[in-house]
């Protein structure tokens, strides 16, 4: 039997239980970020690095209870094996490098445009040093540039915090326990790419006060910060799930989240390079439409199993 067949013979879960649950993992997610001050009554943070930290374990905190009130609900509708309760939350061993390397050559499309930019004015700089053409001396410039600017991520706590806890923690919470919910709920596939990116939009307006007061007070610039990072997350959150969805592996949407937090948005125009910034996101939007189902194909990722090659029986889905 498929596995997609296999949980909805098995499901007992409704549609208003995994979405009750997935809303009460959403206001989870966000209001134990504020337990060390309003529950626990500790003393304000004395630097920001220790309030990182808070941060940091209050982040993993809310996400092991997530993924016990996802595991609790999945209870009836799976299997035993600890490899089929794995697979759930999308971690298994099929295929692993192709859901780390294909989601991040896809994700790396849209960001033409930036990285033709980034090449650009490293260019500029070997001119603006005298530097004629590639020489063993602007090599080993650019590697100590390249280990300065590693060492200057692996140093810094906000860098932790948007390439590492936050990924992990939010994939885990907003893909890995959710999906499955909804999925065994009986959501069509459409049905989930929206409602978990609009969980993951929400999730974030804990970052309301902080705009609000970053605008000096306007509403009108607190409101055009607050609808850009919710149309943003809403597409990324999208995007996510399609590729959790479609892959099986949680590393997938991982990835994609890692490069998106490091690269902020996509460049599409540039001053005095506009044209040829413009004309890379355009052809990187295209040729990432274009390889979008093929590269997200789930035989790419799982092995044929029971006549299914994909984690959930959607494998005909295009």
């Amino acid at each position: 039997m498929e596995v997609g067949e296999e949980l909805s013979t098995m499901a007992t879960i409704s549609k208003s239980t995994a979405v009750t649950a997935c809303v009460a993992m959403t206001l989870l997610y966000v209001a134990i970020l504020y337990a060390p001050t309003l529950i626990f009554r500790l003393p304000p943070p004395t630097s920001y690095q220790q309030f990182m930290i808070r941060r940091f374990v209050c982040a993993a905190a809310s996400s092991l209870l997530c993924v016990f009130i996802s595991f609790f609900l999945l209870l009836p509708v799976k299997s035993w094996k600890i490899t089929y309760v794995l697979n759930l939350y999308g971690i298994q061993a099929d295929n692993v490098w192709h859901a780390v390397i294909f989601p991040l050559s896809l994700t790396s499309l849209v960001y033409a445009g930036s990285l033709v930019l980034k090449c650009l004015l490293l260019l500029d700089s070997w001119i603006e040093d005298g530097s004629e053409g590639i020489t063993l001396n602007c090599l080993h410039n650019l590697l100590h540039k390249i280990y300065c600017g590693f060492i200057s991520v692996a140093s810094n706590i906000g860098a932790w915090r948007n390439l590492v806890v936050a990924p992990i923690t939010e994939e885990l919470v907003f893909r890995a326990c959710m999906i499955p919910l909804l999925l065994c709920g009986g959501f069509k596939v459409q049905a989930v790419l929206l409602l978990c990116p609009m969980f993951f939009s929400l999730a974030h307006l804990n970052h309301l006060l902080e705009f609000y007061f970053r605008k000096n007070h306007s509403l009108l610039k607190t409101s055009l910060a607050v609808g850009t990072q919710l149309a943003y997350t809403m597409i990324f959150g999208s995007y996510a799930s399609f590729l959790f969805i479609r892959s099986g592996h949680l590393s997938a949407p991982l990835v994609a989240h890692i490069v998106c937090n490091y690269m902020g948005l996509p460049a599409v125009y540039a001053r005095r390079k506009g044209v040829v910034v413009s004309l890379a996101f355009i052809s990187g939007t295209m040729a990432f439409v274009r390889l979008l189902f093929p590269l997200t194909s789930p035989a790419l990722y799982n092995n044929r199993t029971d006549n299914c090659r994909c984690w959930h029986g959607y494998c005909s889905w295009s």
